[in-house]
């Protein structure tokens, strides 16, 4: 399991280092668990694509003042919850957006969330189970109960699991940010390349 002070290094080099990680989620049906395989990075303040942008501080972002290593949950569109990580020194809010997981544990538990019980779930339904941070969140059974949890300390966890090198890390511009106008492309997006479960 990796340490507090693993959030206090610069939100780029979490980005980077996050690839390969297992997240687990201890919950009341069973473990969930799955490896990290592409996530965003936010900058805070001077990034446009941030919802701390210009230091923006409401009732949704005040997780992100405060110390790294809690969780950021928000909804898109009203109805998928998203997973973020803060990081960056206190007062500095920024946060990196979980896009996808390949599936380590618990993936029938997994496909109960994401699809409800079923006699049998097909192989689209496994490739699709993960491939996104909306389906990652509702596959990992988190909504917004998870809003500010400290990692490492609650039923949340980031441990090592496989060491992804450099070779084989993918580095780009974030996915659907149009409205962040010349940050669109600033190279805060970081994969795994070709895999299987990058998002769409």
């Amino acid at each position: 399991m990796v340490n507090k002070d693993f959030f206090k290094q610069p939100t780029l080099e979490v980005a980077r280092q996050l690839l390969g990680m297992e997240l687990v989620h201890e919950t009341g049906n069973g473990r969930l668990a799955g490896k990290i395989v592409e996530v965003e990075a936010y900058k805070g303040p001077e990034d446009k694509a941030a919802h701390s942008y210009g230091g923006r501080r409401t009732a949704r972002t005040e997780v992100m003042y405060g110390e790294p290593g809690h969780v950021y949950m928000f909804l898109i569109y009203g109805m998928h919850h998203c997973f973020n990580i803060v990081t960056g020194p206190l007062h500095k809010p920024e946060a990196i957006l979980l896009r996808a997981l390949e599936p380590t544990e618990g993936v029938e538990l997994m496909l109960e969330n994401r699809y409800g019980v079923k006699e049998s779930y097909t192989r689209n339904h496994e490739r699709n189970l993960t491939n996104g941070p909306g389906k990652l969140s509702k596959a990992m059974g988190f909504n917004m109960n998870h809003y500010g949890l400290p990692l490492q300390t609650s039923e949340i966890k980031l441990q090592e699991y496989d060491n992804i090198k450099d070779e084989f890390v993918e580095i780009g511009p974030r996915i659907n940010i149009d409205y962040a106008e010349e940050h669109v492309s600033l190279p805060y997006r970081f994969s795994i390349k070709n895999h299987a479960y990058i998002s769409k």
